[in-house]
C-alpha cells in the first residue's frame, strides 16, 4: 500500500477555512462536508484530520498525524516536540496584556504584582520572565476580557485581533507578548516516502505564496520609452516586450509586486505606458 501523508486541520473557524482555501489552492481536491472528522484527497496522497486546534500539536508530536496546520502561538504554548516546516503568511493575530482603562500604566514594570489571567500560561510565563516581572498567573479558558472586571485578575494576556474586544471589556492593550501566524508543523519522525510527500506538497505550497500579492502586468508603450519604462518597474530584469501592429509601439509583460507597482504607476504614465492591465497570478513556480 502506497504512503498517505496525514495532514490535521482546524475543524472550524477562521484559520479553518484560510487553510482549507490553501490546500485547495494547492490543487488538491477533497471533501470536507457532512462534519467529516477524516478526509482522503482524491488526486494527492494525503489525508486531513479535521480536529481541536489545541489538539494538532499533540497529534503530530505522537505521529497520529504526520503534519498540522495551526496557529504558531497554540504550538509554542503547547511546548510539544514538533518542527516548525514554514509559515503560512495568514491568521495574523498578536497576544498581548490588556489592563484596565483606568490603570496608570507606563511600562512592562507596572505588571509587578499584578494577577493576570490568560489561557497561554507558558508564553506569559517566558515574557514575564525575559522581563524580570514578578507576576501572578491565572490559568482560565474562555471569556478571558471579563477577568478584571468580576475580580478575578487585574490584567489579562490574550489573543488581540482589531482590539475591539478587550475595548468593550473596558480595556486597554499594553504590551505584546507574542506575535503569531498559520504555521505548518511535521512530526519529527516522518519515514522517507512521507517526506517525500511532504516536500512535494511544500512545492505547491510556495508556489501560491509566491503568487500572493504579485501581479501579472500587461502595458503599451512608444518604442522609444521602452527602456525608461524598464527602469523604473521595479524587480524587473527582462520583460518580455512585443512589437504591436500600430508601427513605433510595443506590448510590455512582466511580474511585479503589487505594492511596488502602484507606488511607480504614475512615473510610468508619464513615461508614456498606456494601456496598462494588472491580472492576478495563481500560481509561480520558481
Amino acid at each position: 500500500m502506497s504512503e498517505i501523508l496525514r495532514l490535521a486541520v482546524q475543524k472550524s473557524g477562521r484559520l479553518s477555512e484560510d487553510s482549507l482555501k490553501l490546500i485547495k489552492e494547492c490543487g488538491i481536491e477533497f471533501s470536507n462536508g457532512g462534519g467529516k472528522l477524516k478526509s482522503t484527497a482524491s488526486n494527492f496522497p494525503v489525508e486531513l484530520l479535521f480536529l481541536r486546534d489545541d489538539d494538532i500539536p499533540g497529534y503530530v508530536a505522537d505521529g497520529v498525524a504526520d503534519i498540522g496546520i495551526v496557529g504558531e502561538n497554540v504550538s509554542v504554548e503547547k511546548k510539544k516536540k514538533v518542527e516548525l516546516v514554514e509559515k503560512l503568511g495568514f491568521s495574523h493575530c498578536r497576544l498581548s496584556i490588556g489592563v484596565l482603562k483606568s490603570y496608570d500604566y507606563k511600562d512592562v514594570s507596572n505588571l509587578n504584582g499584578l494577577k493576570i489571567a490568560t489561557s497561554y500560561p507558558n508564553i506569559l510565563s517566558d515574557f514575564l520572565f525575559e522581563n524580570k516581572v514578578r507576576a501572578s498567573i491565572h490559568e482560565i479558558s474562555g471569556s478571558v476580557e471579563i477577568a478584571p472586571s468580576i475580580g478575578l485578575s487585574d490584567a489579562v494576556c490574550d489573543i488581540v485581533s482589531s482590539g475591539s474586544t478587550l475595548i468593550s471589556n473596558g480595556l486597554k492593550e499594553v504590551e505584546v507578548v507574542f506575535r503569531s501566524e498559520a504555521i505548518l508543523i511535521s512530526c519529527p519522525q516522518l519515514s522517507a516516502a512521507k517526506t517525500k510527500i511532504l516536500n512535494d506538497l511544500l512545492f505547491r505550497i510556495h508556489a501560491v505564496k509566491n503568487a500572493r500579492n504579485t501581479k501579472y502586468i500587461l502595458l503599451n508603450a512608444p518604442n522609444h520609452s521602452i527602456d525608461r519604462i524598464i527602469s523604473l518597474l521595479p524587480g524587473v530584469k527582462s520583460p518580455t516586450v512585443m512589437p504591436l501592429a500600430e508601427e513605433g509601439w510595443s506590448s510590455l509583460h512582466s511580474v511585479v509586486r503589487e505594492n511596488e507597482f502602484w507606488g511607480v504607476i504614475e512615473k510610468l504614465r508619464e513615461a508614456g505606458a498606456e494601456g496598462i492591465l494588472v491580472v492576478p497570478i495563481e500560481k509561480i513556480i520558481k
